[in-house]
Order: structure tokens, then sequence, then C-alpha cells
């Protein structure tokens, strides 16, 4: 097998059924097989994906254990060569396995590779090509001075604005919407860190690959669709909280020890400033009907 692909559904099931019939419409002389995850769905997803793809590995979980968890339930079964994490709320194009494992098998010092990510807009996912999120460059971002002076690489550190989109080059971290990545890494450096709920999973997940001597790739000759919960709408508690704590975790997993305590304490005093001003922002959102194509539940 080359290639396992690992979905995780939670309550979007014509969006999980959108992905994988693009999936089963690639392009591809290499072998694939397909493991999806349901994180107990309170609503008709595994009864509806299971009608449409009867033939699919399907974990049906009975509690939501997160992302991270998740993803790795699959981790453990799959066969392939090269396992890539994929959104349920992706398309993928007919060349994309093609093109991103041509580009693999031709770079052995890559690790892990994502493609390029658009919005249903067709602007940038500005998430799928990152660096590090260490105190200058989340202090930078967080604070909007990135936004200032958008091709200056000193204040663009984390969304790398600075960096041609169409381009091609070696990247901090990828996000977990499309995440390519060798076995052999994975046995390398372990899966992802279950600690992280539903954020900071892909970002951790890079850190470890770098550290181990890998390259990590942005690779833009194929892209996908990634349709992100409407920003308008109110958000649950859960997803900030989570989005929050995710800062907090990988900080002290891996920059507390290499910086000055009142550095670690900014940066913990940001996160809560940060963490109440979007609930703030989040409470003068009002509350309307979520849109079934693009809500990604909590």
């Amino acid at each position: 097998m080359d290639l396992s692909i690992i979905i995780v559904n939670f309550n979007t099931p014509q969006l999980t059924i959108d992905c994988l019939q693009s999936v089963h419409q690639s392009a591809t002389s290499y072998t694939y097989e397909v493991i999806l995850i349901d994180n107990d769905s309170s609503d008709d997803s595994v009864a509806r994906i299971q009608e449409e793809f009867p033939q699919m590995r399907l974990i049906v979980n009975r509690e939501n254990v997160g992302f991270s968890r998740a993803n790795n339930q699959g981790i453990r079964i799959a066969a392939g060569q090269y396992i890539l994490l994929l959104n349920s709320d992706t398309i993928i194009k007919r060349d994309t396995f093609q093109i991103m494992i041509d580009f693999m098998r031709n770079h052995p010092q890559v690790g892990a590779s994502g493609c390029k990510i658009v919005l249903p807009d067709g602007t940038l996912d500005k998430a799928c090509k990152r660096g590090f999120p260490t105190p200058s460059a989340s202090f930078y971002y967080a604070f909007g001075i990135s936004k200032w002076f958008p091709k200056n690489p000193r204040f663009n550190q984390y969304q790398l604005s600075h960096l041609n989109p169409d381009d091609e080059y070696p990247i901090d971290c990828l996000v977990g919407a499309f995440m390519l990545v060798r076995r052999e890494v994975i046995e390398q450096v372990g899966m992802l860190d279950e600690d992280f709920f539903m954020y900071g999973e892909d970002v951790d997940w890079c850190y470890r690959i770098k550290q181990a001597g890998w390259q990590i790739y942005y690779y833009p000759r194929t892209q996908i669709i990634h349709y992100k919960g409407a920003s308008s709408r109110r958000k649950p508690y859960k997803i900030i909280y989570e989005f929050h704590r995710a800062m907090i975790l990988f900080h002290r997993k891996h920059y507390k020890q290499k910086h000055s305590f009142l550095t670690n304490a900014i940066v913990y005093a940001g996160v809560g400033v940060k963490f109440s001003l979007a609930l703030l922002k989040n409470k003068a959102i009002p509350v309307i009907k979520p849109n079934k194509k693009t809500d990604l539940g909590a």
C-alpha cells in the first residue's frame, strides 16, 4: 500500500461525503486506502457515510476523543508507506495524490509535505505554510504587527506572508487539514500528541519532525479547497478554549526551558488576554443558524 488517507468526521456528513467523493475520483497510479474515524457524531453521519461508501474502513467512537487521538487510531491500523491527514471539509484535485507522492519519492530528505490550500473564495489558507510560534513570532502575529509589514520577514515569522504562495520551499510547519508524512518518520518521532485535543497537534508534530532532522516542505504544484467554519458565526466556548490552551501547551512543551521566567510570564499573560478578548468578541456575534455546508461543529 502506498498511501493511507485518514479522515476524522464529527457531525459533518455532507462535507465528509463530498471529500470522500473527491478522493475516489482522483487519478493516481499509487495504491491507497481510506480510513475514516467518526468522533461520536450526534447526527446521521455514520449511516449516511456507510450507505455511500459501504466498503470503507470505518471506526466509530463512542465519545469525542479529539482530533489527535482519532487520527492516531487511524495511523495505528494504516498500511501505507505514506500517511495523509486530510480534513473532512476539504476537496482534493484529481492529480493531488500523484503529484504529492511523486514529490516525496523524489525528495527522500523531506519527512512531511503539504500542498497549497485555498479557501472557497480562492484566497490562500495561510495556515498551510507557517513558521513555528516562537514568542517573537507570536507577538508580531497576535498584535497585528505582521499585517503592518506584510513583506518584512522579521515580522512575518509565523504566517510567512513575505513568501510567494506559488513557490515551493522548506518551512517549519504544515496544517493538519492536509499533511503527508512518511511512515518511517512516524516510527522515529511518534504519533500525534494526544494532549492536544483539536488545535496545535500539527505544529507540535512538525516541530518534532524537524528536531529529528527531517525537512518539511510546502509544495504548491497542486492544491485543495478547504471549507472552514464561517468566522462570522459565534463559536462554541470549547473551540475558543482549546485554541488558546494549545498555545500554552505548545509553549510549555517546547519553549519554556529556553526562555526566562519573565518571557514565559509575558507569553502566558498574552495568551490570557487574547483568550479574554476572543470570548468578548465571540459573545458580541449574534447567534445565527449554522450553514450546513461549512459548519464544522465543536
